[in-house]
């Protein structure tokens, strides 16, 4: 099996990030993606954030409060999830709910940041590889942004007013395998360590030398090796499951394809040529 030289992110996160020594790696990492100095108050407790230890669990959730009281929550997704937009509005919804007590007012809902670092091709298309969502409101007609002055939450930020946006849960998807490897800001030295589990001597983004040191597979001990390589041996199961997983349903849509060109009693042969399957396969569903 092939380690890098540094942990796999979704591994430091699980594991390594949860201590406050290493605030640091995440404190770099979300400054230079929200293009803010952030610095990490507390790490957090909720049902998405629970320190699971079943090496086959496929999501890895982090959730951090900042000096400003928002709640950020990294979300590491390794294999691809039709639904994963519906899940992420589900996991910021359920979260506000969580840190609502009954009968708080509605100035006490947090604002939530969700950061989803992913493993598979969510979109289609398109070639940009970090994506920003936020909730704004124009006027239909003169198409004007809503604007909310002598708002609490403009006093306490210090801000003239406010927007939707400083209230709404934001959200960042990262896709990790669409990095082409070109650096080009502080946000890119980072993803490069997200691709590759590595950081390269001339990188300057803020504590990303740090990662480098505290990330470092050769400085665990024999034990948290051991438990590493278990990791990233049941992550390659998976992997490995899911896509025997499509094969088999490609081959099954072969198979049904066949069936009903058999139906139109078209030849064996050109059957086969279209589908891809051996005479032998097409012959026994013939009988």
């Amino acid at each position: 099996m092939n380690i890098r030289p540094l942990v796999s992110f979704d591994w430091a996160i699980k594991y390594l990030l949860r201590d406050k020594a290493n605030f640091d790696i995440l404190e770099g990492f979300l400054s230079a993606l929200l293009r803010q100095e952030i610095r990490i108050l507390s790490l957090l407790e909720s049902e998405s954030n629970q320190d699971d230890r079943l090496d086959k669990f496929n999501r890895v959730d982090l959730l951090v409060e900042n000096v400003n009281h928002e709640l950020i929550i990294i979300e590491v997704q390794s294999n691809r999830e039709i639904h994963y937009l519906e899940r992420m509005l589900y996991g910021t919804s359920k979260l506000i709910v969580e840190h609502m007590q009954l009968g708080d007012d509605y100035d006490q809902i947090k604002k939530i940041i969700s950061v989803s670092i992913l493993y598979f091709l969510l979109g289609e298309g398109e070639t940009d590889y970090v994506f920003h969502g936020t909730t704004e409101f124009y006027g239909l007609n003169n198409h004007s942004r809503l604007e909310l002055k002598k708002h609490r939450q403009a006093a306490l930020l210090g801000l003239e007013f406010i927007t939707a946006k400083n209230l709404f849960p934001e959200y960042y998807l990262i896709e990790v395998e669409k990095f082409q490897d070109i650096i080009q800001s502080d946000l890119d030295e980072w993803i490069y360590l997200l691709k590759h589990s590595e950081v390269k001597p001339e990188f300057q983004a803020k504590h990303i030398q740090q990662a480098k040191d505290k990330l470092a597979v050769m400085k665990m001990s024999p034990r948290e090796r051991q438990a590493y390589e278990r990791f990233l041996l049941n992550r390659m199961n998976e992997r490995e499951s899911i896509e025997s997983a499509k094969q088999e349903g490609r081959h099954e849509e072969k198979l049904s394809t066949a069936r009903a060109m058999l139906a139109e009693n078209l030849p064996i042969a050109l059957i086969a040529k279209i589908t891809g399957l051996s005479l032998a396969e097409i012959q026994q569903l013939e009988k």
